[in-house]
């Protein structure tokens, strides 16, 4: 069969691109190489309970029949509705350094007076900075790359702040080492500070199955366990993609979300990877499920970005598990109407992917065991020692990352260069997801959606 356009990834970008396009009745196959749908954000079930793999919290989140801002143009853009989201606001998050904390909750009101508290100094400076952040064109697909860093400098003075405001940005949502893209900056601290975290009580497994509800109603195909082996071309024109089982399947245009590089390996194992080499920042993970509620050991913080050194260190680490900083998130600590179903502490830290990638399979468990120890012991100086009710536990790597992804080097964000107008080399065939450059859950579904709404829809 031949489509209008395939997809390769059923990951949100994906799957929102395909829904955009069935709705106009074009002809859209999505593929995806594993059995289950969300790449990154996706979900499994482990011992009888249900686990996000990368979902702390939506950003951008708004109340329910909001006219602005990124989420309530994106269910539009979707012919969706609000509780087909069901998000449920955080109650605070914090920043945490060596004699510092910032609170931050969906009010950015309230962040501003927590700066002018903490940093009278810098306050003016912050509020131009502000100014500045609301001027730019975050959507601009033709904007030139410029320093973060620079740019924030002019405005912030004092380190110590700068550092604060760059760590949950840097965190959620950078490829590159001690840095970022001004405008994957901007975007970040709108999605983060002016609108804010909120979540589906039933997690990320909600959105997903309403997106593919949604996407096979209008018209759509998902071909699960269908691994792409190569996008095959004429001229410099996308022609098919083959199937790791033999499978070809024609399409007018393709349209992928599995990274730069994946995908112009894809096209030529040998061709250059668009100027960009994979991005090497990625994670582990540890998931803690408990038999209470974390408040009632005393921790209400939704999410806490900490750092326990002076001066924040964003990059892949030399030892296999960079314990300086991280975050604390725990999904219990949303505004629910009813409590969870079990008590959950999720802590993150920065990992060198190289490490748990080349490690022997038998080195692997015991290697999760130690260093799930050793990030739970370092995150306890943010809060309160909830090891005694653990019932269960499990941990995810770079090693993860990978298979969920098929990202080169278990990378999160992908290559620290993006391609914000989607293009590639090959003239049909365009980029979405992750290095594209929307990043977040709602981030990456705008980035489907931005680019089926310049090059295939016309």
């Amino acid at each position: 069969m031949r489509y209008d356009t395939v997809i390769i990834g059923a990951g949100m970008s994906g799957l929102s691109a395909g829904v955009r396009l069935a709705y106009f009745e074009k002809s859209v196959c999505i593929l995806e190489r594993h059995t289950t749908i969300g790449g990154l954000n996706s979900f499994y079930r482990l011992r009888k309970r249900n686990y996000d793999v990368g979902l702390h919290a939506v950003t951008n989140y708004a109340e329910p029949g909001t006219k602005q801002g990124p989420l309530s143009k994106l269910l539009r853009q979707l012919r969706m509705k609000w509780e087909d989201f069901d998000l449920r606001p955080q109650l605070r998050s914090s920043i945490v350094f060596p004699d510092c904390a910032l609170h931050f909750t969906n009010q950015f009101n309230f962040f501003v007076e927590q700066i002018s508290a903490a940093f009278p100094q810098q306050i003016d400076g912050f509020r131009r900075l502000v100014a500045r952040i609301a001027e730019h064109d975050a959507l601009d697909l033709e904007r030139s790359t410029l320093s973060a860093r620079q740019v924030v400098s002019e405005y912030i003075r004092d380190p110590l702040l700068l550092d604060m405001i760059f760590c949950p940005l840097m965190f959620y949502g950078s490829a590159t080492p001690h840095d970022m893209d001004f405008n994957q900056f901007v975007i970040m601290f709108k999605s983060i500070f002016h609108e804010g975290f909120g979540r589906p009580f039933d997690g990320i497994r909600l959105i997903l199955k309403r997106l593919v509800k949604h996407f096979k109603a209008l018209g759509g195909h998902l071909k699960l366990h269908a691994g792409v082996q190569e996008i095959r071309q004429t001229n410099g024109v996308a022609t098919s993609v083959l199937l790791e089982d033999g499978t070809e399947i024609e399409a007018d245009n393709v349209l992928s979300s599995a990274g730069a590089a994946e995908t112009m390996r894809m096209v030529d194992p040998n061709a250059p990877l668009l100027k960009a080499e994979p991005g090497d920042i990625s994670f582990v993970e540890s998931i803690s499920v408990l038999d209470c509620e974390p408040a009632s050991l005393g921790h209400r913080d939704t999410i806490v970005f900490y750092s326990d050194s002076k001066n924040f260190h964003y990059e892949r680490p030399n030892v296999p598990v960079d314990l300086r900083s991280g975050i604390v998130c725990s999904p219990n600590n949303f505004d629910y109407s009813q409590p969870l179903e079990d008590g959950r502490i999720r802590i993150t830290a920065l990992a060198d992917p190289h490490y748990w990638l080349n490690l022997p399979e038998e080195e692997y468990v015991a290697a999760k065991d130690y260093w799930n120890s050793q990030i739970i012991q370092s995150a306890l100086r943010h809060l309160p020692d909830f090891r005694p009710h653990v019932i269960d536990t499990d941990v995810f790597t770079p090693r993860t990352i990978r298979r969920f992804t098929g990202h080169v080097n278990g990378c999160v964000y992908g290559a620290p260069q993006k391609f914000v107008n989607g293009q590639t080399s090959v003239r049909n065939l365009y980029l979405c997801g992750t290095d594209q450059g929307f990043l977040g859950i709602v981030g990456a579904m705008l980035s489907g959606i931005t680019i089926a709404n310049r090059y295939l829809l016309k």
